[in-house]
């Protein structure tokens, strides 16, 4: 291997050290707003309008996301993924009509479970600022985890497991 690939390969691995230490940084900042609350006895009506109670003795993860940010379009399969295997709820902030929300996961193939945040309030009551946002809960509804950002799947499964 040339000297130049060699500098060109250590420079993109220096580079990509530096943007995941800035990423962590800004997602620290950023979660330091959110509502660091107990997530009591909580019902949401889901997008099929039927209600969804968080279960007291399972660790749960909370992920808001919009039908317009491009980071939760690339970050959905992980969400799908790891909500065959975990409690996930998803609240869908002013992304529009339960129908337009719908066909957004008809056509992604996504079967999380979603609540419609059309005029914002769940993203108010936990001080949501920042799109995807993803909220992680122990088995005793106690806050976790917080990601401001994209989420790898390896890195909410560790999350959701360190959490049990």
């Amino acid at each position: 291997m040339s000297d130049k690939i060699k500098k060109y390969i250590k420079e993109t691995i220096k580079f990509v050290v530096m943007l995941a230490i800035i990423l962590n940084v800004v997602s620290f900042y950023k979660s330091m707003d959110l509502n660091k609350e107990k997530l009591n006895d909580q019902t949401f009506t889901l997008l099929d309008n039927s209600s969804y109670k968080v279960a007291n003795d399972k660790p749960i993860l909370v992920h808001f996301w919009a039908t317009w940010c491009p980071t939760c379009k690339i970050e959905a399969g992980n969400i799908e993924r790891i909500s065959k295997d975990y409690e996930v709820i998803t609240v869908a902030t002013q992304s529009g009509t339960k129908e337009e929300i719908q066909k957004y996961l008809d056509e992604n193939n996504l079967t999380f479970k979603v609540v419609d945040d059309q005029d914002g309030l769940y993203s108010r009551r936990f001080n949501i600022s920042a799109f995807p946002t993803t909220l992680i809960y122990d088995k005793d509804k106690n806050l976790k985890f917080s990601e401001v950002g994209y989420t790898s799947t390896f890195g909410l499964y560790a999350r959701m497991w360190w959490s049990n």
